[in-house]
């Protein structure tokens, strides 16, 4: 597993340094309330933002080839769907299989696959799940709600600032008739970065 990450304490780029300071500003004068900003990052960190992912995962549910290819070279799969950019330069994905799960952290700081993804959660950035994902990963993901069978290996994959992941999980039983876009609503942020599984088919139709 890699653990260099050599661009961790480059300054940030001078958009996002703009970005912080009007923001500041504008809280300072009472122009923006902190908390609206808190719901707008939520909003995209966990619904707009993983759309993209959503509609990666349920394509290779749906295409063999695309699936092989994402295997092979997610980086090329991702990018020809579109979804590319900053934070996406270098991806892996990682396959779920009914006896190994596979979970993302990033030990040193917070990378995160923002093409498909979007915004990285608070949770993904705190010390504690950085620390404890790699040390203890089965108790992190039980507080999560997730209570994986003991033959089950969990797998834990370290971002860098060269290389990120995203995890495929498996597509859930019950789902074979139904499309793209009814699949991709099923998968959610969590369940492509490891700490959840997709939501069941009868949750949604239900």
């Amino acid at each position: 597993m890699p653990h260099d990450h050599p661009h961790h304490d480059a300054p940030p780029d001078p958009m996002t340094e703009r970005v912080r300071q009007l923001e500041e500003r504008l809280v300072a004068q009472g122009l923006v309330d902190p908390a609206a900003v808190d719901a707008i990052i939520e909003t995209y960190a966990e619904k707009v933002g993983p759309r993209t992912g959503a509609a990666v995962v349920a394509r290779a549910w749906t295409d063999p080839e695309f699936a092989d290819w994402l295997a092979r070279d997610a980086t090329a799969a991702i990018g020809s769907m579109g979804y590319a950019g900053r934070q996406g330069e270098h991806m892996q994905a990682v396959f779920n299989t009914p006896t190994l799960h596979n979970l993302i952290v990033c030990t040193l700081c917070s990378c995160y696959p923002w093409p498909v993804l979007g915004l990285p959660p608070v949770w993904y950035k705190s010390p504690a799940y950085r620390s404890r994902a790699v040390i203890e990963p089965r108790a992190v993901l039980a507080e999560f709600g997730l209570e994986l069978p003991p033959q089950v290996q969990i797998r834990v994959w370290d971002s860098t600032a060269e290389l990120r992941y995203l995890v495929i999980p498996m597509r859930p039983e019950g789902t074979e008739e139904m499309t793209v876009d009814e699949l991709a609503a099923l998968i959610t942020r969590d369940s492509m970065v490891g700490t959840g599984l997709p939501v069941a088919p009868e949750r949604v139709s239900g």
